[in-house]
């Protein structure tokens, strides 16, 4: 036969009640059986006492000595004995002569009958104890002789039942299981209000749905790709994903840490120690732009703060070459408008019969879009620069600053090394141009001048510009993210320069911005170079100068 299995409790306060009733019910039945056996030993000797004490007490009466010597002792003893035994709460007084012959007993028609025990020990004159069972049943009594001189004239026993011995340590047991039904009934309430509180706080999910849950939790948190980030109260971080340590660059065991220990940049730092919410704020790290949203957890109090981080690295990259795509075109656009009006200028002239002054005209302007080429390839004929140069010179020009390439130029195709990749150097060189030509614009002489060159295993980057210079006072700021003097467009400022510190960061290159001779800023950009390109660019210039001295 199959025994059904007994329902467990669902509820985490039906297990906490069910663990305390098993608890609480072992504990009573172990301590309820030692009390009984323990009480038991201590009451059959407490009642021994006792009756050793009765019985010795009537031995030693004087009026029980006077009536064992008349006719007719239990005319006399029996009212004594009753008397007795009211007043001391023993179960029986028996008074008899040295034969064992009763002359009293509870039950009258005892008396005269021989009394059912030991008797032999006490004819010595010893007062003993013992367990017997007699006409009342099993007793706790004690046996003592009634001497008279040297004679012994009698025995007296007196005696406790076990019966009523049984009863006694059967009322403390009751009363213990009393105590058990109290606690187990206070367990019953305190595991109600434990179990209330807590569903409060786990929002009515059990232990399964809480463990499931924090499966579920787990599952996700390393899924997400985006950063993710949890801070306690006292700003140190709860939780990271592995999008979130990848992100922020940060290794081994960093929960329990404060952010301020993380070794982040200042202004990122600052987001996440912030008690207001940040709603996508674009911070750089030491190679990374992340967009960062922090939310605060509120339940009545501050706990802590939720921060998702996203990286959009490649997606500035991507935005910063469509600002110069979108410059290209412009560029673009504004000299197809000016070879429009030079083409209409020409065939106006030669409509005009005046051929010769025609060819004169576009020859001077064909002439002078090829030295400005020649000019900037001859200086920096690395390609990619030398494309960006062009385009920003016709930028420039657009907005009225000129944009110069300093005689110092010199850099030639190949010489830039793999690990130097082009998007970087338009990066640096082209948000440092744009930065000048805002200066520059507006000022008594409108001009940006720009040197790229080597220097011995370095990559020398230099803008200057005549706009009104950078406050000494700012020199350490304007590389960080959401600094500029100028108001801020639809797409923010202070930008540009933190991209370029961090472009210079990435390389381990050094960035510094100082006054230039002609007034205005100048910013300069150190850049390592490996030793074969070093090399190169030191046989470069040697055979430069060469050329030079031959010409």
């Amino acid at each position: 036969m199959r025994i059904p299995a007994l329902p467990r409790p669902r509820s985490l306060a039906g297990q906490l009640f069910a663990m305390q009733a098993v608890l609480i019910a072992v504990l009573v039945a172990g301590y309820a059986l030692f009390t009984y056996v323990s009480d038991r030993n201590q009451a059959e000797e407490a009642a021994g006492r006792q009756a050793t004490a009765v019985a010795r007490s009537v031995a030693d009466s004087p009026s029980v000595r006077a009536a064992i010597g008349t006719a007719h002792p239990t005319a006399q003893l029996q009212p004594y004995a009753l008397r007795v035994m009211k007043d001391t709460e023993v179960d029986f007084v028996t008074i008899m002569n040295p034969q064992g012959i009763r002359w009293t007993h509870p039950d009258r028609e005892q008396i005269g009958q021989r009394f059912r025990g030991n008797t032999a020990r006490a004819l010595k004159g010893e007062t003993f104890t013992e367990t017997y069972t007699g006409t009342l049943g099993a007793s706790v009594r004690a046996v003592t002789p009634i001497g008279e001189g040297d004679r012994i004239v009698g025995l007296v026993s007196a005696g406790i039942k076990v019966e009523s011995i049984s009863k006694r340590v059967q009322d403390q047991v009751t009363a213990l299981f009393a105590v058990a039904v109290g606690a187990l009934a206070l367990g019953a309430v305190g595991t109600y209000v434990i179990n209330a509180s807590l569903r409060r706080h786990t929002h009515g999910m059990n232990a399964a749905e809480l463990s499931r849950m924090h499966d579920y939790h787990q599952a996700a948190l390393h899924a997400v790709r985006e950063g993710l980030l949890m801070l306690d109260g006292q700003y140190k971080v709860a939780l990271i994903n592995d999008g979130g340590r990848e992100l922020l660059g940060v290794t081994g065991e960093v929960v329990g840490m404060s952010v301020a220990d993380l070794g982040l940049p200042a202004p990122l730092t600052g987001a996440l120690l912030s008690s207001e919410p940040r709603v996508d704020e674009v911070h750089l790290t030491a190679d990374r732009v992340l967009v960062v949203n922090t939310s605060p957890v509120s339940g009545g109090e501050r706990r802590g703060t939720v921060v998702t981080l996203r990286d959009v690295t490649e997606l500035q990259s991507v935005m910063g070459e469509l600002d110069s795509e979108r410059g290209f075109t412009q560029a673009l656009r504004s000299q197809a408008h000016e070879a429009a009006n030079r083409l209409h200028t020409v065939v106006s002239l030669i409509e005009l019969g005046r051929a010769e002054e025609a060819v004169d005209f576009a020859t001077a302007e064909l002439e002078l879009a090829q030295a400005l080429t020649d000019q900037v390839v001859a200086a920096v004929s690395e390609p990619v620069l030398a494309a960006l140069l062009l385009g920003k010179t016709a930028q420039a020009n657009e907005r009225g600053v000129e944009l110069v390439v300093s005689q110092e130029s010199t850099l030639d195709d190949g010489l830039l090394p793999e690990s130097l990749p082009a998007r970087d150097l338009v990066t640096i060189l082209g948000n440092l141009i744009d930065n000048a030509v805002d200066a520059a614009q507006g000022s008594t002489r409108a001009q940006v001048t720009v040197t790229a060159a080597t220097e011995g295993a370095e990559l020398l980057l230099r803008v200057a510009d005549t706009g009104a210079g950078v406050d000494p006072a700012h020199a350490s700021l304007v590389f960080e993210r959401g600094f500029s003097t100028k108001p801020a467009g639809p797409g923010g400022r202070g930008l540009g320069l933190a991209l370029v510190r961090q472009a210079v960061q990435r390389h381990e290159g050094t960035l510094s911005v100082a006054q230039a001779p002609g007034g205005g800023a100048e910013f300069l950009v150190r850049l390592p170079l490996p030793a074969p390109a070093a090399a190169g660019a030191a046989g470069s210039g040697g055979r430069a100068g060469g050329t030079g001295d031959e010409g």
